[in-house]
């Protein structure tokens, strides 16, 4: 879940080009340590950069010499990106991405929000932590998105098989539903009886919008 889990001192932060997603709500980069959650050291912390620079490969193809013709063959990446990967066993598959967008705020909170052992955890992207999240949705059709900055991150599973994991460029909320919209289709999926988890927060009139064509709206 997106927010702070006093419980046992969890803590997720999304981080975008416009700044960053905390407890449920987006702030603003000049935001960033007014929060007193940020002050303290916790049991666990995620960082995550929405970056559309991404591509997922099945473990048996993942070479490291070739990740990055991976990436620029799917991704808007370029020669001068660092490229980095992370597994993802739950799917056998490796995610090849690069955090290089543009910002430095993941880079600024990795040193300030920080795990007990003081040691900064890494960053990683977002669709990465939408991939980790589809098993635990308890539907057959698991969907689960983000949307900032005009990006659509989606990824799809129906039971434990993996169906799509993409970035879709969505200036606007109305082309980030028609990508959502587009996917179930292409891969039959009813979304009457489905639902739309996100993991950015929505506004009320976007969870309205979904709520006409979804079974349920729920955040992640």
């Amino acid at each position: 879940m997106d927010g702070v889990h006093t419980e046992n001192q969890r803590i997720s932060i999304q981080v975008s080009l416009s700044g960053y997603s905390f407890n449920g709500r987006w702030f603003a980069p000049e935001e960033l340590f007014r929060e007193e959650e940020f002050r303290r050291r916790h049991d666990s912390v995620e960082l995550s950069l929405l970056t559309p620079k991404v591509a997922l490969v099945p473990s048996a193809f993942f070479r490291e010499s070739t990740a990055r013709d991976s990436l620029m063959e799917v991704a808007p990446a370029s020669a001068s990106d660092n490229v980095e990967w992370v597994e993802v066993p739950e799917f056998g598959a490796v995610l090849v991405y690069s955090l290089d967008i543009g910002e430095t705020l993941s880079r600024v909170l990795a040193q300030t929000v920080l795990p007990v052992s003081g040691v900064p955890v890494r960053v990683l992207p977002e669709l990465y932590y939408l991939l980790k999240a589809l098993p635990g949705i308890e539907d057959y059709n698991k969907i689960a998105a983000s949307w900032k900055d005009g990006w659509l991150h989606l990824a799809v599973a129906q039971g434990k098989t993996l169906c799509l994991a993409n970035v879709f460029p969505a200036p606007d909320f109305t082309t980030a539903q028609y990508y959502l919209f587009l996917s179930m289709k292409q891969l039959q999926l009813n979304p009457e009886i489905s639902t739309a988890c996100f993991r950015t927060p929505l506004d009320m009139d976007q969870t309205m919008s979904l709520y006409r064509y979804f079974k349920s709206v729920s955040s992640l």
